[in-house]
């Protein structure tokens, strides 16, 4: 293994992705939503490509994915952020 290669203390075995540390609250909930928002897109198109069943399933999907976007945005309304100086 090259030294390039080698891993690094605070890595987990196994984790491919992971979030930076150090970023702010604001723009994790920020990137949260706006995944949330391409899942939201993909269930409700995958959804009407469906019949029966499995249509309700991807439906109950994107309705959860609603309310975790629901939930993101809500803390994101109540995050205080610096105010700029006088």
């Amino acid at each position: 293994m090259s030294p390039d290669a080698a891993v690094k203390p605070d890595t987990l075995e196994g984790h491919v992705f992971t979030v930076v540390k150090g970023l702010s609250t604001e723009s994790i909930l920020t990137t949260l939503s706006e995944t949330l928002a391409s899942a939201n897109a993909m269930a409700n198109d995958l959804a009407f490509d469906l019949e029966g069943s499995r249509r309700h399933v991807a439906l109950g999907l994107q309705q959860l994915i609603e309310l975790g976007t629901l939930l993101a945005n809500r803390a994101l309304d109540d995050i205080e952020l610096p105010q700029p100086p006088r």
